[in-house]
């Protein structure tokens, strides 16, 4: 038996998996997060390691760990934990959508102009050196008495092994690291002040990175088993479907939506704010797109038309008039990533004549999601990955409502859609209406938008 640990946002979830790779039990324990001034957003990692340890013995008390030969890791990325030399957390954890660092992104790519080189990225606030800047900014006595920084996930590796430890996937988004060499860049530690040695050592998922302590594996009832290095949760979420080889792509749909496409080499356009990073396993680099607000749309025009649920968005916008004129959507309430990386970006509804009522507005929010998608799509193809398929996964209500926005983006695009793990059958669309999205497509008014 294998055990699994995602570290996510809102909460651990630990899971259980036998030798044919199905769960045998499972168990989350919530987390909050805190938001103390604007655009911050914030977490005390001891709370993860608590929550850690509450699942692994609720865990236990479900079945035996006994059996269990390895333990891998996955989690949140770009998160900044901050360590003193005496392995003591200096401050809460700099979350992966914290936004306060927008001056620093500008300073550190002054400062190295080559940054996108080296790293495949721009620089965005999300990413961990930009707050590592803000740190020595605005808070130079903590940064003074920094002697590691670690990723979420490899806080609770510290923990568990006493390791300070990394995977390329997750190291990949820190901005630290050359993606293309699968090492970290001098050049870029130097720019915030830092060095290797401040650093977690690097190994690719798949490797051992160490065991579990004596102390911890008595307390959750298991041997001092090996632990794998893991993943940052995208790039572990593909090993879990199968995105292993070079062309094949995967979305994954939830409030966001991220395009995820394998590359056998190191391929990057950071112009158009395609992340461009290590993949979980040896030799595999990956590019992904992210659209910040997919599903989450769909919520908010159920509520704007009157409409009970989302089901509901989606049999009105099966019922709309085909021969009113279209109606444009614009998905950017909040801002937009790729390909725009433009965070002012705002929702728009283009072309309302007295033709259009709530049915119309349903339809073109479905439209105006899946040429978002595509945008993201398009510019991932444009640095020369071609996948002839892409497996769509997300819980089923998302997946369902997913595959009617993804069909949109695919018609154009000659991609067969799949059903991942969590995947439902396609709810059939006209389509004439398809062809008719397929012929529009060449308005641009989503992508040319900023």
């Amino acid at each position: 038996m294998y055990i699994g640990i995602d570290l996510g946002t809102s909460g651990v979830k630990v899971i259980l998996l036998n030798e044919q790779g199905e769960v045998v039990a499972a168990q989350t324990e919530k987390l909050t997060v805190s938001r103390p001034h604007p655009l911050w957003s914030e977490q005390d990692p001891e709370q993860w390691w608590q929550a850690t340890d509450r699942a692994m013995k609720a865990l236990g008390d479900q079945h035996s760990l006994q059996d269990v030969k390895a333990l891998g890791i996955a989690g949140q990325m770009h998160g900044a934990t901050l360590l003193d030399a005496q392995q003591r957390v200096l401050r809460p954890a700099i979350l992966w959508n914290d936004g306060r660092c927008a001056q620093e992104c500008t300073l550190l790519e002054a400062r190295v102009p080559q940054s996108r080189v080296i790293t495949g990225n721009l620089m965005m606030p999300g990413f961990t050196a930009p707050k590592l800047l803000w740190v020595q900014r605005h808070e130079p006595e903590i940064f003074r008495q920094i002697d590691k920084v670690l990723l979420p996930k490899d806080y609770l590796r510290l923990r568990m092994t006493g390791e300070f430890a990394s995977d390329m996937s997750d190291a990949a988004g820190t901005m630290w690291l050359d993606v293309a060499k699968r090492d970290w860049s001098d050049v870029m530690l130097q720019a915030c002040d830092l060095s290797r040695d401040q650093m977690p050592a690097l190994y690719e998922g798949s490797e051992i990175t160490g065991a579990l302590l004596p102390e911890v594996a008595k307390a959750w009832g298991m041997a001092t088993v090996p632990v794998v290095a893991g993943g940052g949760d995208n790039a572990a979420g593909a090993v879990g479907v199968g995105m292993v080889d070079a062309n094949q792509a995967m979305l994954s749909l939830g409030t966001s939506g991220v395009y995820f496409a394998v590359s056998e080499g190191f391929l990057s356009k950071p112009e158009s704010a395609v992340h461009s990073f290590c993949h979980a396993l040896p030799q595999r680099w990956h590019l992904m797109s992210v659209m910040l607000s997919a599903a989450s749309c769909l919520d908010w025009a159920a509520k704007l038309t009157g409409l009970s649920n989302v089901p509901a968005l989606i049999a009105a916008a099966q019922q709309a008039d085909e021969s009113a004129e279209p109606v444009w959507f614009l998905p950017y309430l909040s801002g937009e990533r790729t390909p725009h990386n433009n965070p002012q970006a705002k929702g728009v509804f283009f072309g309302l004549t007295h033709q259009h009522g709530p049915n119309e507005l349903a339809r073109a929010v479905l439209e105006g999601v899946g040429y978002a998608l595509a945008d993201g799509m398009d510019v991932v193809h444009a640095c020369g990955i071609k996948p002839q398929s892409v497996t769509l996964i997300g819980g089923g209500r998302v997946v369902s409502t997913g595959v009617r926005c993804w069909r949109i983006s695919a018609v154009s695009s000659s991609i067969t859609v799949r059903g991942g793990m969590w995947g439902q059958h396609w709810a059939q669309q006209g389509w004439r209406r398809s062809r008719r999205i397929q012929r529009n497509r060449s308005l641009n008014c989503c992508r040319n938008y900023r």
